[in-house]
């Protein structure tokens, strides 16, 4: 029998966290160490979540108790702006377990590795310190990234996500009542992805977020300028070759619903549509935030971080 993986996970109480421990769960090869969260401190964790039958319990380490703890994979499923004393904590020990941060502090970091494995898989052999993507950003690469040569100007993108990517602290943005029969707009210029994507893509984006009142999944538009004059045919033929064998990306010719992919491990791309002259083309991906937007790409990363099949552990 292979020998198990210990994996830490830090910052277990949010949506995110939740979905990561009842995907390592079931994995056959990684073990959960320790879960830490300050509120839960105490806790049993198969109280809150039924997919772990083991007598695992909360706890509520700092970073110098994480870096003690000598496991071999660590996640950080923190807010944005705490990983860095966690990873300054394992410098210091010379701890060297594969990290993978889910906040955006080392996204523009070119000693970490950028992973969404579609798109930089190839760069992915040997990284321990692996940043995961933004949930839009990866809906927004995805359905750019096959037509990245022909673009001309910037890239537009309108997002719509459901509230759980607002996480678990009360705003505005998580209220179902004030989302309720509404579509909340915010961060309409400079959001942190649109920064993250126009880097990754090495191509202008302009990114419109918002929040509606579904819990979970995300609607993406892009809309695209084109140096020539395309056929849809060609365009969709650039699509099924881009993501040929992916076996989390489905191509369809139909704008993909959201509904659909909630609850879901992987991204639809579609609804390809061409101006008449050929040289604007929008396209539609939706994915679920807490899943290919985060938890699922997370465990794909670690897999791959590993040496095992990438997609171990994710059900397709």
């Amino acid at each position: 029998m292979a020998e198990r993986i210990s994996l830490g996970l830090v910052g277990a109480r949010g949506y995110v966290g939740a979905e990561l421990i009842r995907l390592v769960a079931a994995h056959p090869r990684f073990a959960l160490a320790f879960v830490s969260s300050r509120e839960r401190d105490g806790q049993r964790l198969a109280d809150h979540e039924p997919a772990y039958a083991g007598d695992l319990r909360y706890t509520n380490l700092g970073p110098e108790a994480v870096a003690g703890q000598g496991v071999d994979a660590l996640v950080l499923a923190l807010p944005n702006g705490m990983a860095a004393g966690f990873v300054a904590a394992l410098d210091w020990v010379a701890a060297d377990p594969v990290v993978v941060d889910l906040s955006a502090d080392y996204r523009f970091d070119d000693s970490w590795h950028y992973g969404l494995p579609e798109l930089t898989r190839a760069r992915a052999a040997g990284a321990r310190r692996i940043s995961n993507p933004g949930c839009y950003a990866t809906a927004m690469q995805l359905a750019v990234a096959p037509m990245r040569d022909a673009l001309a100007g910037p890239v537009q993108c309108f997002g719509v996500s459901g509230y759980s990517g607002a996480g678990t602290s009360p705003s505005d943005k998580n209220d179902p009542e004030k989302l309720r029969d509404n579509l909340m707009p915010y961060a309409l210029a400079g959001h942190i992805h649109e920064r993250e994507v126009t880097r990754q893509l090495g191509h202008p984006v302009e990114f419109m977020p918002h929040v509606a009142p579904h819990f979970r999944g995300i609607t993406l538009t892009a809309n695209l300028h084109l140096a020539r004059s395309f056929s849809r045919d060609e365009v969709v033929q650039r699509y099924r070759e881009a993501y040929a064998g992916e076996p989390l990306v489905a191509v369809s010719d139909e704008a993909p619903w959201v509904s659909r992919i909630a609850g879901r491990h992987g991204v639809e791309v579609g609804g390809f549509t061409l101006a008449d002259d050929g040289r604007r083309l929008v396209v539609v991906s939706t994915l679920d935030n807490l899943l290919k937007g985060a938890a699922t790409q997370a465990l794909q990363n670690l897999n791959l971080a590993f040496g095992l099949p990438e997609t171990m552990g994710i059900p397709t």
